[in-house]
């Protein structure tokens, strides 16, 4: 069997890629590996979104949890030692308060607030996309009416010392300051998508907006109730 010519020393490396590119169908010589296209940033605050929902929904299904175990010790210790913590009515109405601003923000990422699209869904894409506009500025104002009524019952419950009439007389100020704090939290979650949704409205990408902001088609809805099913089993 006939032996390969030896390569001179410089051109040894040359015949050195040229044998490794031999081995391996497909790739030239001294190509780089193909990199995967960077996140948009639709997407990428798509799923900022999404982590940010769940966090929320993570912490304030802790709190439930927590709630739930003290309204268990204090019927336990009413049965066996006759002792109440009198304290488990009040507690849960400041955490479902809390709670509800909350919810406020988990909706608006998961597109979960209601929206009647019997119309929307046979409208052109232009006006669809004005529609996604109006809907997204119309929780931008309930989420200001809020964070203002929420500041102004909290400045009064400041100025005049207010307190909870029960046993922990709780000054109102620390309950309500939390209140606020989950509506402000929705108040700029709101901004953000509103922020978003103009710049893609201005800039002509409609087909892009409805798929972000637009509403759940039939397909969208089937896919989620699909994959409900498939995390239960």
């Amino acid at each position: 069997m006939p032996r390969r010519p030896a390569a001179p020393r410089r051109g040894r490396r040359r015949w050195a890629r040229q044998g490794a590119s031999k081995d391996r169908p497909g790739r030239r010589a001294g190509a780089t590996p193909a990199r995967r296209p960077p996140l948009s940033r639709t997407h990428a605050k798509g799923r900022a979104m999404k982590v940010l929902s769940d966090v929320t929904a993570f912490a304030f299904g802790c709190v439930l949890v927590g709630l739930s175990l003290f309204v268990t010790a204090d019927v336990v210790s009413r049965k066996l030692f006759a002792v109440s913590f009198e304290g488990a009515d009040e507690l849960g109405g400041y955490i479902l308060a809390v709670g509800a601003g909350l919810a406020f923000v988990i909706a608006l990422a998961e597109r979960a607030h209601m929206r009647i699209d019997v119309l929307y869904v046979h409208l052109p894409l232009a006006l669809r996309a004005a529609l996604d506009w109006v809907a997204l500025a119309s929780l931008v104002a309930m989420a200001l009416l809020l964070v203002f009524l929420g500041w102004q019952m909290l400045t009064e419950s400041i100025s005049y010392h207010s307190t909870a009439p029960t046993p922990w007389a709780t000054p109102l100020a620390w309950p309500q300051s939390l209140w606020l704090a989950s509506l402000a939290l929705f108040l700029l979650v709101s901004l953000a998508w509103m922020a978003h949704a103009t710049g893609l409205l201005l800039s002509g990408r409609l087909k892009e907006m409805n798929q972000r902001f637009g509403t759940s088609v039939e397909k969208d809805q089937l896919e989620a109730e699909l994959s409900d099913i498939e995390r239960r089993r």
